[in-house]
């Protein structure tokens, strides 16, 4: 676990040096919303220090991430919503930084 990466676009935001919608923010965790618009509510929760996603889920920082995605999802989807975390090359995982999805707004179907 380092504090940040230069190169990471997710420590770029937590720094305030990459503009983002903030939906919740404390000394731990920033949540901000996701610039791909899949579906009407894609919120991404982080941990400001930068981690993997393996060391993220293995750290007592997940049960704030976890707590937090849970208050935005009751306060965004009142009809539901999901919590997401890929992991890996195969699971399509995107960025280095460790986070979690909340996605909602609408009939999710099966699979998302």
């Amino acid at each position: 676990m380092s504090e940040q990466l230069p190169t990471c676009v997710f420590c770029q935001i937590a720094a305030k040096q990459s503009p983002a919608t903030i939906r919740y923010e404390d000394d731990d965790v920033i949540a901000f919303d996701n610039r791909l618009t899949w579906v009407p509510v894609m919120v991404l929760v982080i941990p400001k220090l930068h981690m993997r996603q393996e060391e993220l889920w293995a750290s007592p920082i997940m049960a704030k991430i976890g707590a937090v995605a849970a208050e935005l999802g009751t306060q965004l989807c009142p009809g539901g919503y999901r919590m997401l975390s890929n992991v890996g090359r195969h699971a399509h995982q995107s960025q280095p930084h460790g986070h979690l999805h909340v996605l909602g707004g609408t009939d999710l179907g099966l699979y998302a």
